[in-house]
């Protein structure tokens, strides 16, 4: 298996591979970056696919190569009559797509899997399914993406338009399915190269303190503690449904946030970060503490293995039940302007940079391995952080919501 190579002395990459018995090193213009190691280790995947294919051509790849005269033989009327013969019988896209998920879902979340389902029923196996796997090229992923943007009505569509990132989750579905396929079938990947489109940023909408004192005192009573919970500790929708009792920790005041629900499924969370310890503030203890039912032996596993929130079946939360019969219906009889339940989440981080709380401690109170999403995402609203261990906003969090606000003051605004 080839390699690419960093040559000191030029300060350049190289392709370092074997081809027909012999090791070939071809140099290249390319400082060593890690960009350009990205486009020269793609481009040594198709080197090595069509090696593989009997259709590699050393001259056309490495015009002006010396080793090039070497190997102008080497394409032989019998390699290519086995190269058309290969390709004569190349499996169809929506087959191999199909294996190809198969054999990945082992990789994968349940949430994932679901959505990479979705995207290949809905997007690509409609557009290629009943193509060869090298009948795909270029143009016409480029006019399959330019078809997604247009402002046609199907189903999964809001409004009739996909947003770019749908887009780019379609083609990064597509460019997964074509690298398979290259390595195994030799084909050329269609997908290389072609950019993302670019996301256009979009702002937060946090809460007002005195949006949050309305939600709370008018909710439904038995969805105030979930309501509490997810304002001050930023959990994401899945975590806060996942929560099982045995990852309350009150001796410490912790939450530990080990799985999610969602899709009617309970597995691990998103990523390995955001596996953490929430520190609660003394408004979520209260509640939760309030939530723990009497006379329960809260050590015993029955009771350590029900969910936190839930139904009075006991079963977990459903985001969209929640959403219809609950979320929407009570922002509208406030006359509170809608927004998504993950508001809670960039309402909770605002307000833990307008108490003054150091952006390492909220990083990891929302589950992020560094501060740059938190500084990318909540740049406006950061002020002189001085403070890291949330007492700052757990007292000004405790006089706003027992004392209630005079004036209404976006969190980010908040002294």
């Amino acid at each position: 298996m080839g390699n690419v190579r960093f040559r000191p002395d030029t300060q350049r990459l190289y392709f370092d591979f074997v081809y027909q018995g012999a090791r070939c090193r071809e140099y290249s213009a390319l400082s060593n970056t890690a960009t350009n190691r990205r486009r020269m280790e793609k481009a040594l995947e198709r080197i090595e696919a069509d090696i593989a294919a009997g259709t590699f051509d050393y001259a056309t790849t490495f015009p002006g190569s010396k080793r090039a005269q070497d190997f102008d033989k080497a394409r032989s009327p019998a390699i290519s009559a086995t190269s058309r013969i290969r390709r004569s019988d190349l499996p169809r896209f929506g087959d191999f797509s199909r294996q190809w998920a198969l054999e990945r879902s082992v990789e994968w979340r349940h949430s994932y899997a679901d959505a990479v389902e979705s995207i290949l029923k809905i997007h690509l196996l409609p557009a290629f399914e009943d193509l060869s796997l090298d009948r795909i090229d270029r143009a016409q992923v480029m006019d399959f993406r330019r078809k997604l943007a247009e402002p046609v009505h199907t189903p999964g569509r809001r409004g009739g338009v996909l947003s770019p990132a749908t887009i780019n989750r379609v083609i990064g579905i597509l460019h997964m399915v074509m690298t398979e396929a290259s390595l195994r079938h030799g084909v050329e990947n269609p997908c290389l190269e072609i950019r993302r489109l670019k996301q256009q940023r979009t702002d937060i909408q946090p809460f007002t303190l005195e949006e949050i004192n309305r939600i709370l005192g008018a909710v439904r009573p038995d969805y105030r503690p979930y309501l509490t919970f997810r304002f001050f500790t930023g959990v994401r929708s899945a975590e806060a449904h996942g929560l099982k009792w045995r990852h309350v920790d009150f001796e410490r005041g912790q939450v530990l946030i080990r799985e999610t629900f969602q899709g009617g499924r309970t597995e691990y969370t998103k990523t390995d970060g955001s596996q953490r310890e929430l520190q609660m503030s003394g408004l979520v203890l209260e509640a939760l503490r309030a939530m723990r039912p009497e006379g329960h032996d809260v050590n015993a596993q029955a009771f350590a293995d029900t969910y936190v929130f839930h139904t009075r079946l006991g079963k977990p939360l459903d985001n969209t039940n929640f959403v219809y019969r609950v979320w929407r219906p009570l922002l509208a009889s406030l006359d509170i302007p809608y927004r998504r339940p993950y508001e809670m989440r960039h309402t909770c981080a605002t307000l833990w940079l307008a108490a003054g709380e150091a952006p390492e401690w909220i990083a990891r109170q929302l589950g992020h391995s560094t501060t740059e999403m938190l500084f990318r995402t909540y740049s406006r609203y950061v002020p002189n952080l001085v403070r890291h261990d949330g007492t700052a906003f757990d007292r000004m969090i405790a006089g706003a919501m027992h004392g209630g606000l005079t004036a209404h003051r976006r969190v980010g605004n908040a002294p």
